[in-house]
């Protein structure tokens, strides 16, 4: 049970990144809780425990669908703070985008952030077009679903997760990460034909964004490329973080998630 002074209370939520479930934020979630703060942390389809079929996905909002039903069923005289890690950048901004008077702020922790110009894919296709060839080391890519409409399926390889993923995270972590991956579908043919997110509902909202500058696969440049890129003015940094803060820097990310929504609620 909270007991935290209503007024002071905030309503975190938590969405992890490709391949990973809300099991990512262990570290996290109590140290907010502690401060006083209520956290939901989702796992999305096919995610973590969510017990949906790869079978079953057919489109992003498919993927996004448990955040979408959670935001749905916020009350209309609240509003939470959404945190997304990575890949979850772009599920927080279709939420955004959806429930703009939901959301007193979205925060972008190493994440993909998407623009007002572009189709949602655009900064991941970026990702992609920019990097070394060999950035995704040993990832396994595969497909699934018909022949006409192949969906990319991708799960991070032990080298990757050990050298680009959780470079500063413990061992312990780097293990529970090899036994809980699930592989994740990355739907680019489908946000690439979506028309871009709204200035006027997902622009509307006030974000932040969380570089890590000892990020080995988003990396520092790459970053700050996506922050100019989408015109986020609200940065903050993590010295000595990998591209999983939550793990590596649980309670620096957790006192800068404090100082931001300190800022704008």
């Amino acid at each position: 049970m909270d007991h935290a002074i209503p007024n002071q209370q905030k309503h975190f939520i938590l969405v992890h990144g490709a391949c990973h479930g809300a099991w990512c934020w262990y570290k996290l979630k109590p140290l907010l809780e502690s401060a006083g703060h209520r956290v939901t942390a989702i796992d999305l389809s096919a995610s973590g425990i969510n017990t949906k079929g790869l079978h079953e996905l057919r489109t992003f909002s498919d993927y996004s669908e448990p955040l979408m039903e959670l935001m749905a069923a916020i009350p209309p005289d609240q509003k939470v703070i959404l945190v997304g890690h990575s890949y979850g950048g772009l599920s927080i901004a279709l939420a955004m985008d959806h429930y703009p008077e939901k959301i007193s702020i979205a925060v972008f922790v190493a994440a993909f952030i998407p623009d007002v110009i572009h189709a949602p894919s655009y900064p991941v296709d970026r990702f992609f077009e920019r990097e070394r060839a060999d950035v995704m080391m040993d990832t396994q890519f595969s497909t699934y679903g018909s022949p006409e409409e192949p969906i990319t399926l991708m799960l991070f390889g032990p080298q990757l997760l050990s050298f680009k993923l959780y470079g500063l995270c413990s061992v312990e972590d780097r293990q529970l990460a090899k036994l809980l991956m699930r592989p994740s579908p990355l739907f680019l043919d489908d946000t690439s034909k979506a028309k871009s997110f709204s200035k006027e509902r997902f622009g509307s909202v006030n974000r932040a964004y969380v570089v890590c500058n000892e990020d080995q696969c988003l990396t520092f440049e790459f970053q700050h490329w996506l922050i100019e890129n989408s015109g986020t003015t609200e940065v903050k940094e993590i010295k000595d973080a990998d591209h999983m803060p939550m793990l590596s820097k649980p309670r620096e990310l957790c006192q800068i998630l404090q100082e931001i929504t300190d800022k704008y609620i």
